[in-house]
């Protein structure tokens, strides 16, 4: 029977870990520094054993990779390049749902030489992104064609039923990495000309991208979509744009939060300071009677505006003394997101992923490719946010467990003896995109 060693009992095991274990042949132990929680994991399933594993232990960790015959790496991506290190020593396959670090990368060489595949980027986005691009662009290659223009579109957001709060998103998880993602700077390529957009600006450069069946949402670009025409292999590409889509309200308000300085990561002491004083500080106003109307004035919006209503909305002019006698602005901001921006019980999420292909054939024929991925988290279940990264993971651990990839070194699932049964097994699952082409 083939061990898998799962590192994390999180918010994304689940799923991976009820995959597997019902998969004849394979036993798991899930190890996580929280004994209570890889526990409760485990007993829910069969041929599943909890451990406690803290990760600075290399010693414990390096036992418990020997004694398995593939590690599934769901903890924080900074110990990817560790627990990679100890499989490329023990001869252990590997697999993770995180980008490849600049330090993932630097083994390649050594997991080629040791016979390791070292399989990363396979969860939603980054996965499922990659995956479907892929597949696309290989059938237009196939069909003589050239790709002439690709935008990619991915958000995890409450499903329209649950989608009950001025600011259209909820969390499962810390708001910190989504705040944070919103203090990066962007680049891609439009119409053949490099755009670049400050970080500042991110959350006002926004396009509308209707999404077939639901609304109309807010695109964002995320981060710098160059570097995927190489890895693509699009170079007649005249546009690369990968963004991540929000509900309408999102990205205004995001931009004068993050104008008024709430996405800072700076130490502060607010001793007895309330949500209003601090608000107040970060403006400039701390004399100011009415905050609203100097809040406004920052922004240059109307104090009635719908940007002004979801930050009170939120609680930042109210009275409350703030948690924290000392912290960042961030650290106050995201802990109040996660007191009003909660799923309820019975509630679920969504994700939307949208993929938009230009493409050119022999004798002047165009087409347009439009595949959507569509998915809803199952209530009292796995979220859908859950589905889309545990079980692509799940998916490309058991074809590596049954011999079937066969590529060494650091990987991601660009090759069709990847993809595709992914995608395959994905669609058993539920989870499969809709494609709309047409022709010029």
């Amino acid at each position: 029977m083939k061990k898998v060693l799962v590192l994390g009992a999180g918010y994304v095991s689940g799923p991976l870990v009820h995959y597997l274990s019902e998969k004849a042949g394979f036993s798991l132990v899930v190890a996580d520094v929280d004994a209570d929680k890889a526990a409760k994991l485990a007993a829910a399933h069969p041929r599943v054993e909890a451990r406690r594993l803290d990760l600075q232990d290399e010693s414990l960790l390096s036992g418990e990779i020997a004694g398995a015959d593939l590690v599934v790496s769901l903890v924080p991506y900074t110990f990817h390049p560790v627990v990679a290190r100890l499989c490329i020593v023990h001869r252990k396959n590997m697999v993770t749902t995180s980008y490849v670090s600049d330090a993932m990368k630097a083994l390649d060489g050594a997991a080629r030489s040791a016979g390791v595949t070292i399989l990363n980027e396979i969860g939603l986005d980054p996965g499922i992104d990659h995956m479907d691009a892929v597949r696309i662009i290989h059938d237009i290659k196939d069909r003589g064609g050239r790709v002439d223009g690709f935008t990619s579109y991915c958000g995890g957001l409450p499903a329209p039923d649950a989608n009950t709060n001025p600011f259209g998103y909820k969390f499962s998880w810390s708001p910190i990495g989504v705040l944070l993602a919103g203090t990066n700077p962007a680049r891609y390529l439009k119409d053949g000309r490099e755009v670049s957009v400050p970080a500042q600006d991110l959350f006002a450069h926004t396009t509308a991208i209707p999404i077939e069946g639901l609304a109309e949402f807010d695109g964002y670009p995320n981060r710098n979509s160059l570097p995927y025409i190489e890895l693509y292999d699009i170079p007649t590409t005249r546009t690369m744009l990968r963004g991540t889509l929000r509900y309408k309200g999102w990205c205004p308000t995001l931009k004068a939060i993050a104008d008024i300085g709430l996405l800072g990561r700076t130490e502060q002491d607010f001793g007895g300071l309330t949500y209003r004083t601090l608000l107040a500080r970060l403006i400039g106003r701390s004399g100011a009677e009415d905050v609203r109307q100097a809040l406004a004035d920052k922004l240059g919006l109307d104090a009635g505006s719908s940007v002004i209503e979801r930050i009170e909305w939120l609680g930042l002019l109210d009275e409350e003394p703030l948690p924290l006698a000392q912290g960042s602005p961030l650290d106050i901001l995201a802990g109040l997101m996660i007191r009003r921006l909660q799923y309820r019980e019975g509630e679920r999420d969504m994700i939307v992923l949208q993929h938009t292909f230009e493409a050119s054939f022999p004798g002047g024929r165009r087409e347009t490719i439009v595949s959507s991925l569509v998915d809803f988290g199952v209530p009292g279940g796995f979220s859908s946010m859950a589905r889309t990264v545990g079980y692509p993971a799940a998916t490309g651990a058991r074809l590596l467990l049954e011999g079937r990839i066969e590529r060494k070194g650091v990987l991601i699932p660009i090759h069709p003896e990847i993809y595709g049964p992914v995608l395959d097994e994905l669609g058993t699952l539920d989870i499969r995109f809709k494609e709309r082409r047409e022709e010029s």
